[in-house]
Formats: C-alpha cells, sequence, structure tokens
C-alpha cells in the first residue's frame, strides 16, 4: 500500500490514513499522508505476528510433512483469524460510537476509499459513509480475491493451499473440491458471524457481509497471468501484478565491494523475509554449512545468533536491499521463503528462485514458479547440508532454470502500460467519475440458483417432461381409439 500512497501523493493527491494506534507497519507521521490514529491496540501488531509464525514454524517442524501436520496448521490458522476478527469488529464499533470521528470523516468529503480487503474495514466505511471502494487485494478476508466475484471452475481453477497447477486430474479436482468445501466453512463458521451484529447495528438489516466485497467498484489485484494460471476475470479486475518493481539503484559501496569479491562466480542472496525473525540454531548451522562450501558469495538476511559452522563466504546482514541486489549483474541465485513481492521481483530481474517455503501462501506461490520451470523447491524442515547444496549447485548449474526465469521477465516486462500507472490511472478514473458502476456486474445480488440457472434447467426439465408426458398419453388414446375401431369392425 506504501507504493501506490506516495505515488498518489507524487500526483498530488490528499491522502488520509486510518490506523491503531499501535501499528508497527504504519508509521503515525510521514511526508505523504495524514494519519489518524485510532487509541486502540490493532489486529495485527508486531508480538502477535512473531508469536504466531514462531507457533506455526514449531508445528511444522515437530510434525514434519503430514496430514496431522496440515490439520494442526488449519486449526491453528483459523483460531488466530477468529481472534483477528473478534479485535477488528471492537475497534469498528469503538469508531462508529465515535460521533465525532465520524463526523469528521463526513465532513471531510473524500473521492474515494482504497484498502486492502484482508480486513473488511476499509468496505464497511465506504459503505457507510457512501462512497466508491477501490481494492488493493490479493487476499480478502474470505480467501483469494477472484473467489467471490469472478466465476471460478474448481475443475481448473486450483484453491490457495491445494498446491494444484491449472491441469487437474480426476483425484486432484476431488482434492480442489474438498478444500473449498473446508474453506466455506471456516468463513461461515469463523469469520463472518463476528461481523453480523455490527452490520445490523450500523449499516441497518439487509445488508451482507459477502456483497460489501462484490460491490467494490474496482480490484487492483496484484496479479500477473506470467506467475498465476489463467482464470476467468471480469470487466472491473485491473491486473498490477509487481507494481512495486523498478530497476535496480546501486548498492551501498561496502556491499557493492563485497559483490565484486565474489569474481566471476557470482553472489547467492538469501531472505526469509520482515515476519520470521530468525531460525532455529541447529538448521541456521545446516544452511551455513552448506554456503561454507561454494565458491561464490553468499549474502543472507539473518537475525539471531551467528551460525557457528559460518564461513567467510557468507556475509550476514540485518537488512538488504533485496531489489537492488537481484538486479545486479552478479546475483546468480535467489533462496526465498515464497512471498509474493520477492517473487515478483525474482521475475522482474529474471534470477531462478531455492524456495525455502514456511507459511501462509508461500508453498502455492513458489510451486507455481517450478511448474514453470524458475524455481526448486526443499522442504526446509527436513533439509540438510547436503541437501541444500545439491540443491544451489543444480539451479546454479542447470541453464534451464535461468532461462526460464528470463523468458517470465521478458514477458512481464512486456506490457503497454507499467502496472503502477494503471493502478495509479483506474484510482483517478474512479475518483473523477465518482465509481466504475458499468464494470460492476449485479449478478451476486441473484440468489445462488437463479445465478447457477437452477430454476431454468428445472423449468425446461419440467418442460419437456409434461411435453413427453402429453404426447405419450395422445400417442396412447390415438392407439386405443384405433385398436376398438379395429375390433369394431372385426365384430
Amino acid at each position: 500500500m506504501k507504493v501506490i500512497v506516495e505515488e498518489l501523493h507524487a500526483r498530488g493527491h490528499q491522502v488520509s490514513v486510518v490506523r491503531p494506534k499501535d501499528s508497527w507497519d504504519i508509521k503515525e507521521t510521514s511526508p505523504f499522508y495524514t494519519s489518524i490514529t485510532i487509541d486502540m491496540e490493532g489486529v495485527y501488531d508486531e508480538d502477535f505476528a512473531k508469536t504466531f509464525i514462531s507457533r506455526l514454524l514449531t508445528i511444522l517442524r515437530r510434525g514434519k510433512k503430514s496430514a496431522w501436520t496440515r490439520f494442526q496448521i488449519e486449526k491453528e490458522y483459523i483460531q488466530k483469524a477468529s481472534e483477528m476478527h473478534q479485535t477488528n469488529c471492537k475497534i469498528l464499533e469503538y469508531m462508529f460510537e465515535n460521533k465525532d470521528l465520524m463526523q469528521s470523516l463526513q465532513d471531510a468529503k473524500y473521492d474515494l476509499v482504497l484498502t486492502d480487503p484482508v480486513m473488511p474495514s476499509g468496505a464497511i466505511f465506504a459503505h457507510y459513509l457512501s462512497l466508491p471502494l477501490v481494492f488493493n487485494v490479493r487476499w480478502t478476508s474470505h480467501g483469494e480475491g477472484h473467489l467471490k466475484i469472478a466465476p471460478s471452475p474448481l475443475s481448473y481453477v486450483p484453491l490457495p493451499g491445494a498446491q494444484l497447477s491449472d491441469k487437474m486430474n480426476f483425484v486432484e479436482r476431488i482434492i480442489n473440491i474438498l478444500t473449498f468445501a473446508f474453506s466455506e466453512f471456516a468463513i461461515r463458521n469463523y469469520i463472518t458471524p463476528h461481523y453480523d451484529g455490527l452490520l445490523e447495528n450500523y449499516l441497518g438489516p439487509g445488508v451482507d457481509y459477502m456483497s460489501l466485497f462484490q460491490a467494490a467498484d474496482l480490484w487492483l489485484m496484484r496479479v500477473d497471468f506470467v506467475f498465476e494460471f489463467p482464470r476467468p476475470t471480469m470487466p472491473n479486475v485491473v491486473y498490477m501484478g509487481g507494481f512495486q518493481c523498478k530497476p535496480a539503484k546501486p548498492l551501498p559501496q561496502d556491499l557493492e565491494d563485497f559483490v565484486q569479491s565474489s569474481g566471476e562466480q557470482g553472489v547467492i542472496i538469501m531472505s526469509l523475509g520482515t515476519m520470521v525473525g530468525e531460525l532455529p540454531h541447529d538448521l541456521a548451522d545446516e544452511i551455513a554449512a552448506a554456503f561454507a562450501q561454494l565458491p561464490q558469495k553468499v549474502i543472507w538476511r539473518h537475525k539471531g545468533d551467528r551460525p557457528a559452522t559460518l564461513c567467510n563466504n557468507t556475509l550476514l546482514v540485518d537488512w538488504m536491499p533485496q531489489n537492488d541486489l537481484l538486479g545486479h549483474a552478479k546475483t546468480k541465485v535467489f533462496i526465498s521463503h515464497g512471498g509474493t513481492n520477492g517473487i515478483y521481483e525474482a521475475i522482474y530481474h529474471g534470477v531462478p528462485i531455492i524456495g525455502l517455503p514456511l507459511i501462509f501462501d508461500q508453498s502455492d506461490n513458489l510451486f507455481k514458479m517450478e511448474v514453470r520451470g524458475a524455481a526448486k523447491i526443499i522442504n526446509i524442515f527436513t533439509m540438510t547440508k547436503d541437501i541444500l547444496l545439491k540443491c544451489i549447485e543444480e539451479v546454479l548449474h542447470e541453464p534451464s532454470y535461468r532461462t526460464n526465469m528470463q523468458r517470465l521477465s521478458r514477458l512481464h516486462r512486456d506490457t503497454p502500460m507499467k502496472p503502477l500507472d494503471s493502478a495509479i490511472f483506474w484510482i483517478e478514473f474512479v475518483m473523477r467519475h465518482k465509481g466504475a458502476a458499468h464494470l460492476c456486474t449485479d449478478s451476486y445480488r441473484m440468489p445462488w440458483y437463479s445465478y447457477h440457472s437452477v430454476d431454468v434447467m428445472l423449468f425446461l426439465i419440467a418442460f419437456v417432461f409434461v411435453t413427453l408426458l402429453t404426447f405419450a398419453t395422445f400417442v396412447k388414446c390415438l392407439c386405443s381409439r384405433v385398436c376398438v375401431r379395429r375390433k369394431m369392425k372385426s365384430d
């Protein structure tokens, strides 16, 4: 969101950002926006994130890869999601009851609400303030962004978490449908019930939770079909996958010196994202031992104690200019947890990936890259020094990985308009026209049986049945009369 907010500011727009007082990723003061700080603790602070992720990693490491582990992980996701939405409802209620705040929001005469629908707050306030609604989206509070607005045939649209491609056999289609059923069960029982009372109290009766999302004017989808599998879409969906990517800038001098010291062998960079504070010591030692046997230099974003097996070819850093390193000519391989930002930056710069997925959608993301021949996945919880070393050498020396990634890079860049420019154009389009109703379908207002034409099919079946029955009765009567006449003649 920060990238879009800064670009809107650069084009002369005034942006107000609503944030809880303890937000760790949205600063209270900024030259790019004005803060509206809510005097309550947020849904997703830094301690919550670290504790939650640490818990997930413990389950994964203890259970390895099994159906029971998957069940425990899904249970943990559902419990935490339920807690987050419960807290979010308290914040929304606090805001609605703050009459001065609500009056100030109404008096400000905003042009639109821009929000990430992973939480429904923005959609709820857009409805309350009668403002056009634009989503910056990949995920909503009830799953992947397309699922509630675009046709999503489960025969070839794989569900997040299923780790399936768009070419599924019979068994895989069963798995996909079961994944969908489980997801729908969790949403309807652990997420939407939190909002029922709140919506009725503050938005009035008849306001449906899902319709708040489906009524959005515009969906800025952080998706590029170079990365995602093809699927149906809608006119009010604008694709801007990789919008945050940009040409590499020069590295700081100390980092540039280290990179140049790699010579012809080049550099490998490794990052597991901002959420993972540190790895278990034994796992970090295995990784460092594998790096020690490489002729390449390694830059590793690592927090925690220095691994005992670390060699002088590996530089540990608390933070790295990831985009600039990926764009450096000497970077050979990117070892990543599979976050979408890092994957798009790797695609943009044409750097093959070694994936160490941990949580959330990371396994799915890396699976898509592996299917395209641009990545190799390792199970980090069963990984040893030798497994990692063998994988690195394969990606380094098998040309197809880099060739495939560079092909994806060419496809990704070959667009008539940069993704960020496209996103800003459509935001301003909605502002100019006070919405984009002509792009939106009202299909979500239809009952399910009308949407799927069940009533039409039943009517046609009934019509055919009645017609056939009438015809059969007519033939039967006709035959009876013929038989009677023949009998009378014979008598």
